[in-house]
């Protein structure tokens, strides 16, 4: 974590050692339901140790998630979250939020279109299921976009890679075969993927 660096942007909330949460912007103390009420409004915070000035923010929104979770608003699944857990120390670890983040922002900017399919779909089970798998089918292209970003061939693209052969890179062998079973490897995963849709 990292020291903060006071957001002149947003709201700083002090985050003192008996857990107490100080807004410095109204000078009150608040609860997380405030800040998830915040974070709803789209104002942006942030949450510093009141003491080090450690940035506390990430280990907060977490809790507000948690919090939702532990009452029942269970919005993130099962599965989902064991394969979250699955990818931490896991070679894929720094994709990952990236990938996420470009997820919930082309969710995001699709949320209008998606609330009123949503509401036709309600009137037939067929067109949600149909609503569902098109989102996934989008989400699966992104991660397939994220993951081509990080494919470490793709930089001098020729006509023999658009074609889908791979070109003989250069370097020792050991190395190149590291690299191939990573590459394997990813693609093994994206393949497991893409049939679990």
């Amino acid at each position: 974590m990292t020291k903060s660096k006071g957001k002149a942007d947003g709201i700083v909330i002090k985050k003192y050692a008996n857990r107490r949460l100080y807004d410095t912007s109204t000078s009150q103390y608040v609860t997380l339901d405030y800040l998830r009420d915040l974070v709803k409004k789209g104002t942006d915070f942030q949450v510093v140790d009141a003491k080090s000035g450690e940035d506390l923010t990430r280990g907060v929104l977490a809790q507000i998630i948690f919090e939702e979770e532990s009452r029942g608003a269970n919005l993130l699944p099962v599965d989902f979250l064991r394969q979250l857990i699955g990818f931490y120390g896991d070679s894929l670890q720094s994709v990952v939020p990236g990938y996420l983040q470009m997820s919930m922002n082309s969710f995001s900017q699709q949320q209008g279109e998606f609330r009123d399919k949503m509401s036709e779909a309600m009137s037939s089970p067929q067109a949600t299921m149909a609503m569902l798998e098109e989102q996934t089918r989008r989400n699966m292209e992104l991660f397939g976009q994220t993951m081509r970003m990080f494919t470490p061939f793709q930089a001098g693209a020729t006509p023999e890679a658009e074609s889908g052969a791979a070109p003989e890179p250069e370097g020792k062998p050991e190395d190149l075969s590291a690299l191939r079973e990573e590459l394997d490897s990813l693609r093994e995963k994206m393949d497991q993927l893409l049939d679990k849709k």
